[in-house]
């Protein structure tokens, strides 16, 4: 019940009146049954935006630590995000994935709508990464379509790291349903998951325009942030030692 208040009420209507969002390709999602939504990452905007223009529910896979935050603060946070849809999935350890995608299919079991960002985080330069493998083997277990989406403008108005967006119009694009009714029972190759995986993320980029990086971004990040730290460590002062008189 609260989904729906957020979504017509108290969020949706806001969004829309801020950001004034393109639509293009609302079509394309299917009026009832179960599909996989899946989209580029750019902003923590995307959390909220795409749900406010879908006219059905959606459900998104969310990192548990929306949910485990401490407090007040915390405990708001995690009651908000439940009601608004989304799912903790604890991404630390061998069995994280295994776990998304049991909750995932727990999802398009019911014949609902599914919202899942195959890079697996959002992107931190902008650029559309590799996507992981969750997405494919979740879209052959059930025997569902995908439809790709691209939010574009969206991390203009709120990179990482920047708490309050800006006003700013931004563009939400959906394309047509992928079929892959073809690698029936191939969910378990790796071949097939790679080449599902990587049709979906091709149908992302040509919505979005996004320049490609056949890496992980969570790989990228962790390097760059690395380096970073490097730097910084380099670039201190070194302390000469006290000369005893």
């Amino acid at each position: 019940m609260f989904y729906y208040v957020l979504k017509y009420v108290l969020i949706g209507p806001l969004l829309r009146l801020l950001f004034r969002p393109r639509i293009e390709g609302l079509e394309h999602i299917p009026a009832e049954g179960a599909a996989i939504v899946a989209g580029n990452h750019l902003s923590f905007s995307d959390h909220f935006l795409m749900p406010a223009i879908i006219k059905r529910r959606i459900t998104f896979l969310a990192k548990a630590e929306y949910f485990t935050g401490p407090g007040l603060k915390g405990r708001l946070t995690a009651a908000f995000f439940r009601s608004a849809g989304q799912i903790p999935v604890d991404r630390s350890g061998k069995e994280a994935g295994q776990a998304a995608i049991r909750e995932g299919l727990g999802v398009l079991d019911k014949g609902e709508l599914l919202g899942i960002y195959p890079e697996g985080t959002r992107s931190h330069d902008g650029r559309l990464y590799k996507g992981k493998v969750g997405v494919a083997v979740m879209a052959l277990k059930a025997g569902v379509p995908v439809v790709p989406c691209a939010m574009v403008g969206t991390f203009e108005i709120q990179p990482p790291g920047q708490v309050i967006p800006k006003v700013k119009r931004v563009t939400v694009r959906f394309g047509e349903p992928l079929d892959f009714s073809r690698y029936a029972g191939m969910e378990n190759e790796k071949a097939a998951i790679r080449a599902v995986t990587d049709e979906i993320m091709y149908a992302i980029l040509e919505l979005s325009g996004q320049e490609y990086v056949d890496r992980y971004a969570a790989e990228v990040k962790a390097e760059q942030q690395e380096q970073q730290e490097q730097e910084q460590g380099g670039s201190k002062p070194k302390r000469l030692p006290r000369r005893r008189s």
